[in-house]
C-alpha cells in the first residue's frame, strides 16, 4: 500500500519531512498547498502531485491518506479541522497553535474520531534521548535547567506575537516538551518573566527578547527554562537534568552522562525528523498510533505550558494548571 500524503505549507521546515517522505517506497505525494503558488508548483516539480493554493479545494479534489500540516503557529486551525472532518491522519508541525481554544477544538475533534495523530517534536524520537531516559528509569529527578539561547529567524511571523506566541512558545517549545517527556510527569505551576527593548531597530518586532521560565511538577520536580533571541554568534540548546550523583546533559546531538563525577558520552544515531516521519507513515498503514511519542493530545500539554508562561510575563503571577 502507497500512503498518499498531501501538505499545507511548503516552506522550509516542510521540506525537510517531504526530503525523508521521498526516501520512502510507501509514499505518494498527491497534494502541495500554499499561499505561494510558486513555491506549491516547485514542490510539485521535486515530488510530483498537484499544486494548490487553497487548502479546501485540495481537500475536495484529492483523496488523501496522511496530510502534513507545517503552517506557522498562528494558520493552524481550519486545515485540522477539515481534515479530521474528513477523516485524515494529521501530522501538524510545532507549536500546535497560538492559543487554547484553536488547540482544544482540534484535540477534541480527533478524540472524537479516534483519529491518529503526530506532533513534530522530534527529539523524542532520537537515540541520545532515548540514553537520557535510560539513564534516569527509576531515578528520582530533582530538577531541570533548559536553554535555547541564540539569534532571531529571519521569517517575519516569528518577530510578532500574533504569529508565533513568542520565542518560548515557537522555538524552546522543544525543550519545554523534551522536559515533561524526561520528567514524566504533569506540570502544576509556571511562572516566569521576561524582558525586552534591546532590538527595537527591528521592523514589527513585538516579542520578548529573553524570557525565563519556572515550573512545578506533580512528582515534586522542579524546572527552569530559559529563552533568549537577540544573541549573535553564540548558542546554547540543550536541556540537563539532575538527580541525586547523576545528571543527564541533553544536546541536539548528543548526551553526556554524569554518574558521582564520571562522564559518558553518547552521541545521537538517529535522525530524529526521519524517525518521526517514518513512525507516523507506518501509523497511518496498520491504523495503530502507539508507537507514536507525540500524539496531539500530548503535544496540547506543552502548548499549555508555554502559554501559561506567556500569561505568567504579563501578570507577574504563578498560573497554576492542577
Amino acid at each position: 500500500m502507497k500512503v498518499k500524503v498531501g501538505a499545507i505549507g511548503a516552506g522550509g521546515m516542510a521540506g525537510g519531512h517531504f526530503n525523508n517522505l521521498n526516501e520512502f517506497e510507501d509514499v505518494e505525494f498527491s497534494a502541495f498547498c500554499d499561499i505561494s503558488e510558486d513555491r506549491a508548483r516547485q514542490r510539485c516539480q521535486e515530488f510530483g502531485g498537484n499544486a494548490y493554493t487553497d487548502f479546501t479545494e485540495m481537500y475536495e479534489k484529492e483523496k488523501l491518506d496522511a496530510v502534513y500540516i507545517c503552517t506557522p503557529p498562528f494558520a493552524h486551525g481550519q486545515p485540522e479541522l477539515m481534515a479530521i472532518e474528513r477523516e485524515i491522519p494529521v501530522f501538524v508541525e510545532k507549536p500546535i497553535a497560538t492559543t487554547m481554544e484553536v488547540a482544544h477544538q482540534i484535540s477534541k475533534a480527533i478524540e472524537t474520531r479516534n483519529l491518529i495523530s503526530s506532533v513534530g517534536y522530534h527529539w523524542r524520537y532520537q537515540s541520545n534521548v532515548d540514553k537520557a531516559i535510560e539513564a534516569l528509569d527509576g531515578v528520582q529527578i530533582i530538577g531541570a535547567i533548559g536553554y535555547w539561547m541564540g539569534g532571531m529567524p529571519g521569517v517575519g511571523w516569528w518577530r510578532t506575537r500574533e504569529g508565533s506566541g513568542g520565542q518560548h512558545v515557537e522555538q524552546t517549545t522543544h525543550i519545554f516538551d523534551l522536559c515533561r517527556y524526561l520528567v514524566g510527569s504533569n506540570v502544576v505551576a509556571v511562572h516566569g518573566f521576561a524582558a525586552a527593548g534591546s532590538m527595537n531597530d527591528i521592523p514589527n518586532y513585538n516579542i520578548d527578547d529573553m524570557s525565563t521560565v519556572n515550573i512545578q511538577f506533580a512528582s515534586g520536580t522542579i524546572a527552569n527554562i530559559t529563552s533568549a533571541c537577540m544573541l549573535k554568534g553564540f548558542g546554547r540548546v540543550k536541556l540537563e537534568v539532575f538527580s541525586n550523583g547523576l545528571v543527564v546533559d541533553v544536546s541536539g546531538g548528543s548526551v553526556q552522562i554524569n554518574r558521582e563525577g564520571e562522564t559518558e558520552t553518547y552521541g545521537n544515531e538517529v535522525n530524529g525528523y526521519q524517525h518521526e516521519d517514518r513512525v507516523f507513515i507506518d501509523a497511518v498503514k496498520i491504523g495503530d498510533g502507539s508507537k507514536i511519542r507525540s500524539s496531539y493530545r500530548d503535544a496540547l500539554e506543552t502548548l499549555k505550558l508555554t502559554l501559561a508562561a506567556s500569561q505568567s510575563f504579563v501578570t507577574g503571577k504563578q498560573v497554576n494548571l492542577t
